[in-house]
């Protein structure tokens, strides 16, 4: 097989892998977000900038939910939740991502000057 494949043929390899990988990150990646908005209980409790680090409480029917924004990123820190899953999501950085708090009906989204899709309805 490798007699088959000149030093040509390794160069067309190579670039059509580099398209491949460029065409998924242009087309595919989420940008940079420039903000997070907050609901509680269905309501949305603020739209804040990522610029500024901060510990946001939030109240919710199990108790409070901490959110941390830190370094043009956010988390939920802390919440009363049984499973903590929301707090596993870990830091949020691109348009879209979301993190959800279903048993204290809390939820953070990071949006930006391009947002791909609803992660709602992906």
């Amino acid at each position: 097989m490798s007699r088959l494949i000149r030093p040509g043929d390794w160069l067309v390899l190579l670039a059509g892998a580099l398209l491949t990988g460029w065409l998924g990150w242009q087309l595919w990646g989420q940008g940079q977000a420039r903000s997070v908005t907050i609901r509680a209980g269905g309501e949305r409790i603020a739209n804040l900038s990522l610029l500024h680090n901060r510990l946001v409480p939030v109240p919710g029917p199990l108790g409070v939910t901490l959110v941390e924004i830190a370094g043009g990123r956010a988390r939920i820190k802390q919440d009363p939740s049984p499973r903590q899953y929301c707090v596993h999501q870990g830091w949020l950085s691109r348009s879209g991502q979301i993190a959800i708090c279903l048993p204290n009906a809390t939820s953070i989204e990071l949006t930006g000057p391009d947002q791909p899709y609803d992660s709602l309805n992906f």
